[in-house]
């Protein structure tokens, strides 16, 4: 007996999902066992499916009475419950332990796709910086709680810090990564006069700001309320079984009521609530919506929503970040120029790879690793802060930087040169200028690439009837030239993210539901605002993917189509579902009202149309999608 109770406790101390899969373990067992005992006629002092109606059909039973007497809540469990009940009335126990337990695997099937808990906002709020540096009239600097800086404070942000608030740069140049609020793949170049926003990262150099943007009003905390807030206009998907409940149930009753009438017969009127019971209709969308998530699964894609592959299958219009995402995000080299006949281009890449070997900017560590040579040894490093880095290698000196340091060294472009790399500038390309002593040797040529499949999956998207639109913080010039390579059509360009917000706000206000593709912080309230939001894994922030409700584990892109056209299969194959389960039951309770079924056939019968609705829904395992 102890042992017993040792093991009710255990089963007590369960929680969640692995409880329900015990209890539901245990019904089956009862349920087969009465049906066995049943036919070879041994005889219990009570019905072993009892133990099925006690696990999964009170429970049932408790929750529809509940819902009736608190809220007026007509839902399937309504019906089932009256079916339970009256099934237990006239001494058909498997009839009703069977039924519990159908509908007891339904809804733990509908619960494994449910929504999970998600950490984005406390990962968001990590990112707040918790100390600012505070400079005091004498000069010395006082370190306080960021959340205690006042409008008009002087800060000061050494390299590698995280900006605390809102500001603007009064003395001193840097770099600042601002990926965390544009998505913008290179750093941004700042200076006096220049504004920075909180949650971005100054790269090197320190710098001095006033504060002009403070707590609740500054850029992270607007993007925390944005994330926090976002889906709040996303449909919610209703159970179609509770949808449908209220008719059901009436249907049921008054039919099973007739009958009792008309025949004077109670196992008939029995047997139409038992076959009535919505079990297949119940298992139709989650076994369909389970099957395609193991399918996408091979397919580098973690289904994070439930109801996300439903939702993705009404999605009109899927909006792109760039960086990242149709691209690699990382700058690359894509060309080096000599400038004079002297220079060869090799020439002019092994200078500019000696010049920032030893450099911390992400432009200088660029060049040193796309650089195939060996690199010259050099040594004098001088770092020009918004400017670009000096060395001496081989008794000469070696520059390498922007249009600023050029100017600062008195050294003139020639007006075919500045022709040459002003179309790379228009195309969103960086230019890294390469001086030899006082002579411009040449230049080297940077840019985000974008990735191999991303035509041939935006092609795919087109043929599917779902329009991309490229949203990104990126300026103006990079946008277009992504846009046009891509054949898209649709383009915002510098946005922040309330801005994405908006845009994915204004689209779907014109009734076309959007699915946002991103991979950064500065995607989450798009994210989660979208109908369905797909994060990148492997490039993708973890808040990113904590906002999204699908996630792109391996960042192949070319494999969205796929994704897309099996959630339209899968929808297809959820009314294929329902069509069927609804034509079973009233074939079933035309032949329960003639008295061909009793309730345990009758709950065979329903039985056998969830397995052939489980069997359908598992053949979306094996899907492909046809290629054109």
């Amino acid at each position: 007996m102890k042992k017993f109770f040792e093991k009710v406790e255990w089963l007590l101390g369960l929680g969640g999902i692995t409880k329900d899969i015990v209890l539901l373990s245990i019904s089956f067992v009862s349920v087969v066992l009465s049906l066995v005992f049943t036919y070879a006629s041994v005889e219990l002092p009570v019905d072993i499916a009892w133990v099925s109606i006690v696990l999964c059909g009170l429970p049932i039973v408790l929750e529809a009475i509940i819902g009736l007497v608190t809220r007026f809540d007509i839902k399937a469990d309504v019906l089932v419950s009256i079916a339970i009940i009256a099934s237990i009335c006239i001494g058909e126990i498997f009839a009703a332990g069977e039924v519990a337990f159908i509908m007891q695997l339904g809804g733990l099937l509908e619960e494994l796709t449910a929504k999970k808990a998600r950490a984005g906002i406390e990962r968001l709020v990590r990112l707040t910086p918790q100390t600012a540096r505070r400079l005091q009239s004498d000069g010395s600097e006082e370190i306080i709680p960021a959340e205690e800086v006042t409008q008009g404070d002087i800060l000061r942000v050494f390299p590698g810090e995280t900006i605390p608030v809102d500001g603007v740069i009064v003395k001193g140049q840097t770099s600042v990564n601002q990926a965390v609020m544009t998505g913008e793949s290179l750093p941004v170049d700042k200076a006096a006069g220049d504004d920075v926003s909180s949650g971005t990262v100054n790269q090197y150099g320190s710098f001095d700001m006033r504060a002009t943007k403070v707590g609740e009003d500054s850029s992270i905390q607007r993007m925390i309320k944005l994330v926090q807030t976002a889906d709040a206009g996303k449909a919610k998907i209703v159970r179609l079984a509770d949808r449908w409940a209220t008719w059901v149930v009436v249907i049921a009753l008054v039919a099973a009521v007739v009958t009792w009438i008309v025949t004077g017969e109670i196992i008939r009127a029995v047997t139409i609530l038992v076959v009535f019971c919505p079990c297949a209709l119940v298992l139709a969308t989650p076994t369909a919506i389970m099957a395609t998530i193991g399918n996408v699964t091979k397919h580098g894609f973690l289904v994070r929503e439930g109801d996300a592959l439903e939702r993705l299958a009404k999605v009109k219009v899927i909006a792109f970040d760039k960086t990242g995402t149709l691209t690699y995000g990382t700058p690359e080299v894509i060309a080096v120029k000599s400038v004079e006949p002297e220079y060869t281009d090799a020439d002019v890449y092994a200078l500019a790879a000696a010049a920032e070997q030893f450099s911390e900017h992400p432009l200088g560590k660029a060049v040193v690793r796309c650089y195939r040579g060996r690199v010259k040894d050099a040594d004098g490093f001088e770092m020009l802060a918004g400017q670009g880095v000096r060395v001496r290698c081989e008794g000469e000196t070696i520059s390498a930087g922007n249009l600023l340091m050029l100017a600062d060294m008195g050294v003139e472009v020639p007006d075919r040169i500045n022709m040459e790399t002003a179309e790379y500038v228009e195309k969103g390309c960086t230019v890294i200028y390469v001086i030899r002593e006082k002579d411009l040797a040449g230049y080297v040529i940077l840019s985000d690439t974008v990735r191999e499949e991303s035509a041939g999956m935006i092609e795919a998207l087109l043929r599917l009837g779902v329009s991309p639109v490229l949203l990104t913080g990126d300026n103006k010039r990079a946008a277009s030239s992504i846009a046009q390579k891509l054949q898209i059509s649709e383009v915002k360009a510098e946005c922040l993210p309330e801005d994405k917000l908006d845009a994915i706000a204004e689209i779907e206000s014109g009734g076309r539901p959007v699915c946002m593709l991103g991979d950064g912080i500065n995607d989450a309230p798009a994210l989660k605002r979208s109908t369905v939001g797909i994060a990148m894994g492997g490039v993708g922030s973890d808040i990113a993917m904590d906002a999204a409700d699908i996630v792109l584990v391996d960042d192949e892109v070319k494999e969205l189509p796929h994704l897309l056209a099996i959630s339209k299969r899968m929808m297809l194959t959820i009314k294929i579902n329902l069509t069927f389960s609804m034509a079973l039951n009233f074939v079933a309770i035309i032949l329960s009202m003639l008295g061909i079924l009793n309730p345990v056939i009758g709950a065979l019968v329903h039985n056998a149309g969830s397995v052939l609705v489980v069997v359908n829904s598992a053949l979306l395992l094996g899907w492909k999608k046809k290629t054109i």
